[in-house]
């Protein structure tokens, strides 16, 4: 446990200029960079791979890394158990697996899994969350629509379950976070701050955010969603205009909060119903992509109050083509750039100050995981399983195609010189031993 510990300290006193760990989905920041240098250009199911192992069941959640120790999530469908595992960042040896809950198999979409959410870690716990299914009680007496139920049968509950557990693997609380009701099932990873494991609760029933304390999982604080509709976005924490913001799409709309009370600081309506990726921040730009029913890049100024939607929108692609923005991919925004990679295979690079096209190029067949950037290079993995690594800037330029023989539907993650990448049957670690 010390050295666990210690090391975690050592990372966050040193800051940047050494190993970073992959706390929570899309790393350090949020926003899918890592600050790690010298990473793996070109590997192969026999080259420049540290190890491999199989991974249980199945799972679109990504891995994190904390130290010397990985952990990922998946499901054992037979059994119906979510399951959190831990495994050794040197060796690939799982050292513990741990049953978080038993429940019926949940209605999903086809591109979902039943662990598509990524734990977070703060180096001494670390969090999950699934959904469960359970028979309704007598107490349950909420009014439903039909819309919030057409999936899930009329003595069904669906609640959002949030886990803790030590780093050892031992369970330190388990909470309901509040009923969830999406006819494409859960992805809802939890995000970290100060004190708060944050998550977000839009859906086709009563939406929320919610804000639990770390150490026994009571809620702090819950505000309503106001349009209830189903989205998957988790927060992003960013310092940004004049304050600490967490910034989300979805549920019909643009919204920043206060992360310390959930209290509004401003909103943008639109510009389409359902969102799935991650927002980033650049060049004092907040950048969003979304796709359903209708595709849209954005920039936007974080600064005013209340409804901005008129006022601080920097630049807006409207009802764009499929191929030009993305649904479930999170972008990326690095230096002058914003780079989105498009469902359909199709990575476009963007400047981040006026949203002008610089260059839009086919990858591969579809992409589900999100790219990550370090050392001045993209990493962008589709489904099939192989990884396009390309030179960060104006200019298309692919360093290596690299191919693993297995689907993946995961965003790597990156710590300590090396990727880690889950795949429909295994967990890889790419790089030196």
């Amino acid at each position: 446990m010390m050295r666990r510990v210690s090391v975690w300290l050592l990372f966050v006193a040193i800051g940047p200029a050494a190993a970073e760990d992959w706390p929570v989905w899309r790393g350090p920041r949020g926003d899918g960079t890592s600050f790690e240098k010298n990473l793996p250009l070109r590997w192969s199911p026999d080259d420049n791979i540290a190890w491999n192992t199989v991974i249980p069941g199945s799972g679109h959640s990504s891995p994190i890394v904390i130290g010397d120790r990985v952990f990922v999530t998946t499901c054992l469908h037979k059994e119906q158990q979510r399951i959190l595992l831990a495994v050794d960042r040197l060796t690939g040896t799982t050292l513990w697996q741990k049953l978080v809950l038993t429940s019926p198999l949940e209605p999903k979409h086809g591109l979902n899994s039943y662990a598509s959410s990524t734990p977070a870690s703060d180096g001494k716990r670390v969090y999950v969350s699934f959904e469960r299914l359970r028979k309704r009680i007598p107490s349950d007496d909420s009014p439903r629509k039909p819309r919030e139920t057409s999936h899930i049968p009329p003595d069904t509950v669906a609640e959002m379950v949030v886990a803790c557990f030590s780093v050892d693997g031992e369970l330190q609380w388990q909470r309901v976070a509040g009923q969830f009701y999406s006819r494409h099932g859960f992805c809802s990873p939890p995000i970290l701050y100060k004190d708060l494991v944050l998550l977000n609760g839009d859906q086709d029933a009563e939406a929320f955010l919610v804000a639990l304390d770390k150490q026994n999982g009571e809620r702090r604080w819950r505000i309503d969603r106001p349009n209830r509709v189903r989205s998957y976005c988790p927060p992003l924490i960013v310092q940004a205009g004049g304050k600490t913001q967490m910034v989300l799409s979805g549920s019909l709309g643009v919204d920043s909060y206060d992360p310390d009370t959930g209290k509004s600081i401003w909103n943008i309506t639109g510009p389409t119903e359902q969102y799935v990726a991650s927002m980033v921040f650049g060049e004092g730009l907040l950048f969003m992509t979304a796709g359903f029913p209708t595709y849209h890049n954005m920039a936007i100024r974080p600064a005013g109050s209340g409804d901005v939607t008129a006022t601080h929108v920097a630049w807006h692609e409207k009802e764009t083509a499929a191929r030009k923005a993305a649904y479930v991919p999170s972008p990326i925004a690095y230096d002058k750039w914003f780079y989105v990679m498009s469902d359909s295979g199709y990575l476009n690079c963007l400047e981040a100050r006026t949203g002008k096209r610089l260059w839009i190029e086919q990858l591969g067949r579809h992409h589900s995981a999100s790219p990550v950037l370090a050392d001045g290079n993209l990493y962008v993995t589709d489904d099939d399983g192989i990884t396009y690594v390309l030179k960060a800037g104006p200019n298309f330029e692919v360093i290596s195609r690299n191919a693993l023989g297995e689907s993946c539907y995961a965003s790597p993650a990156v710590s300590g010189g090396q990727i880690f990448l889950r795949t429909s049957g295994h967990l890889w670690c790419i790089g030196k031993q």
